[in-house]
């Protein structure tokens, strides 16, 4: 039985993008970037959120923060005990929860604007959150450029002025400004070298313990999710095909399309290696996705029913924890 305190819950969250066409803009088809997703995110915990390029990660963590507007479902966000849907939130409420979620984005280069200081770009927070004083929010900002192993005077430096591991180090530290319970890292650490990613991950970390935040962390690379999550969610073309525990995950993996993106990460000890999957195709068109499964024309398990029969997320008990798989397979 599980008594983690439930920070967010997401009902089945949908996010459709129109096509149009034509001197009218006739809506003729639409985009279904996330489409129907079910999921639960504890206090404190950090969810990996994994998958192929194009599969609607980073539409999902925009959705849940309200930077994209959701078509359907709910986003079902704990203020202290009180649930509020925040897709039914007014503009002046929507604000008011904002200093609560935060989000780190992939690019720390375009996410500064170049005409600011550090301190310039950072400030703008702390103003529409109530601090007017600009010598509070100078300490304020350089107690969080620290906080990030950054110096106080680089606050008074511009983005060009700093290579790309300290600019996604100013991102965080722009996150935190606000002192936030929920921050969405979207591929916070996919633009960096692999000895700053680590820099940067475990800077994460401490950040977490420090402050109890709560993390959904978005990424494509299977073994910095292994390190940095609690549990995993596994996404493909709009949907979650598997969710489990960081080491539940990768010892016994229930799903097919999950079973292939393992076996695509780098293995250094030869006696190790495992045989790579390789997927039949492309990601099909979110636009007209396949019947059924999503993932069967690409699938080398598949069955009849996969083609007709669309699974649901089930929950499985394996060595006595909780493990969610949309399979067919699996019954």
């Amino acid at each position: 039985m599980n008594n983690k305190e439930v920070l967010l819950k997401l009902n089945n969250l949908k996010t459709y993008f129109p096509v149009e066409k034509g001197v009218f803009k006739r809506t003729v088809a639409h985009v279904r970037a996330v489409d129907g997703v079910d999921i639960e995110i504890y206090k404190g915990e950090t969810l990996g959120l994994v998958g192929e390029s194009g599969c609607g990660k980073t539409t999902l963590g925009k959705s849940i923060l309200q930077l994209v507007k959701p078509t359907e479902g709910e986003v079902i966000y704990n203020f202290d005990g009180e649930k509020k849907d925040l897709n039914k939130l007014s503009d002046k409420e929507m604000m008011k929860a904002r200093k609560r979620m935060q989000i780190v984005f992939q690019d720390p280069q375009s996410s500064l604007n170049p005409s600011f200081t550090i301190f310039g770009s950072l400030q703008d927070p702390l103003k529409v959150f109530g601090v007017k004083s600009k010598a509070k929010r100078k300490k304020i900002i350089g107690d969080l450029l620290e906080a990030v192993n950054l110096r106080r005077e680089y606050m008074n430096r511009y983005p060009h002025e700093f290579s790309g591991g300290q600019r996604q180090r100013v991102g965080i530290a722009r996150a935190l400004s606000v002192e936030p319970e929920l921050i969405v890292c979207d591929e916070a650490v996919s633009a960096l070298d692999v000895s700053i990613q680590a820099q940067v991950l475990k800077l994460l970390q401490d950040l977490k313990e420090e402050r109890n935040l709560t993390y959904l962390f978005i990424t494509h690379d299977l073994s910095v999710v292994e390190y940095i999550s609690d549990r995993i969610a596994v996404m493909y073309l709009g949907k979650i095909v598997e969710l489990a525990d960081a080491d539940d995950l990768y010892k016994n993996t229930l799903h097919p399309y999950t079973e292939a993106l393992l076996s695509a990460i780098p293995v250094a000890d030869l006696d190790h290696k495992t045989d790579r999957i390789i997927l039949e195709g492309n990601v099909p068109s979110p636009i007209d996705p396949p019947s059924g499964c999503p993932f069967h024309p690409r699938c080398h398990k598949r069955i009849s029913k996969c083609s007709k029969v669309v699974p649901e997320l089930k929950k499985y008990i394996i060595d006595g924890k909780e493990h969610y798989a949309a399979c067919h397979l699996m019954d």
